[in-house]
């Protein structure tokens, strides 16, 4: 994967979007004159695709840089990794008034991150051999599209729709056009022909076909009138006409073929779950991509906690939890100088 660097805000630096109560311990720490070296352990809830964690190692390169390397330890897994409940995906040993105040924001980072890409990877288990595509952007903040669309990289999507999020990933985004443009043009064949007049020729020719006419008509009179240029049709039928379904993909996919278009993909979308592509499958439908949206985008956030698990070298932790630190075979040492760009 390729290594994300997001930088974190202002607010996020200055604390401001941190839980009160820990810059309130912040300062009573300092009046007081304490400033122990502590181990925090930072675990899931639940099992899942882990993500979030480049994001976490930016952030802690940033607020501990100038201490020197030999006074703190960074360990934890990587995005992407497989992770099961309660196993130990970051480790932090440093002063904790160095630290302590950013909780918050590295439990959120990995809580949002992690349930983006674990519903995404349920979407790529879906899918089987099916390329899924994330088209989520439009129902989060747009703030945060990046870090969703990255996230759901992470989970097995083979692209993302936000420029900024795919490239965070190292890719090139991903579209096809929108309604808006068939809308204005007044025929999807007028908008199909001026995207291919306009648009640059490394821009896959994917043309909607459910925005005035039968799905099928539509697409055989773009791939007339594109030819051998016409890389694909999306298929977006909305829900008030029933959605797309398995049979309008094999009949368009039928019809393209009896007239010589065998090379135009199929893109499906449009309310897509992991039941509904695992149905397309059972019914044989040939879809080439599925594009999701808010399966993922509306994820559950996976709960992570952090712990406190040793104080100036000695073993504690509050009830509940085995004082001491947690054997974690998996974690490796992070070099945070490569982090902090």
């Amino acid at each position: 994967m390729h290594q994300v660097r997001i930088r974190p805000s202002r607010e996020t630096l200055a604390g401001d979007s941190a839980d009160v109560y820990f810059a309130r311990a912040e300062a009573i720490l300092e009046r007081e004159g304490m400033d122990p070296v502590v181990t925090m352990e930072v675990f899931p809830r639940d099992a899942g695709v882990l993500c979030g964690i480049s994001e976490a190692k930016t952030l802690l390169a940033h607020v501990l840089d100038g201490v020197d390397p030999a006074e703190f330890s960074v360990e934890s897994l990587d995005d992407g990794d497989l992770v099961e409940t309660k196993e130990i995906v970051l480790r932090i040993r440093a002063r904790y008034r160095r630290f302590g105040l950013y909780e918050t924001a590295i439990l959120g980072m990995l809580a949002q991150s992690t349930g983006w890409a674990t519903a995404a990877r349920e979407c790529v288990e879906a899918a089987g051999e099916t390329p899924v595509i994330s088209f989520g952007a439009r129902h989060v903040h747009p703030d945060i599209t990046d870090v969703l669309d990255y996230a759901a990289i992470v989970g097995g999507c083979v692209g993302a729709s936000t420029p900024a999020g795919a490239r965070l990933a190292g890719l090139n985004p991903t579209g096809t056009m929108p309604h808006s443009l068939v809308l204005i043009f007044g025929d999807t064949v007028k908008a199909a022909i001026a995207f291919d007049r306009d648009l640059a020729a490394d821009v896959p020719r994917i043309v909607l076909v459910d925005t005035f006419r039968d799905e099928a008509e539509e697409a055989l009179r773009v791939a007339h009138a594109l030819g051998d240029r016409l890389y694909g049709v999306r298929l977006d039928t909305p829900s008030e006409r029933g959605r797309v379904t398995a049979d309008l993909v094999l009949e368009v996919r039928a019809r393209l073929d009896q007239a010589g278009f065998g090379h135009v993909r199929i893109v499906v979308s449009g309310g897509l779950t992991p039941d509904r592509i695992r149905s397309f499958r059972e019914r044989g439908a040939p879809a080439d991509f599925y594009a999701v949206g808010s399966h993922i985008s509306g994820a559950t956030p996976i709960d992570f906690t952090a712990d406190i698990k040793e104080i100036d070298g000695s073993p504690i932790a509050k009830r509940g939890r085995i004082p001491g630190i947690t054997p974690s075979p998996r974690l490796a040492p992070v070099d945070l100088s490569a982090w902090n760009g």
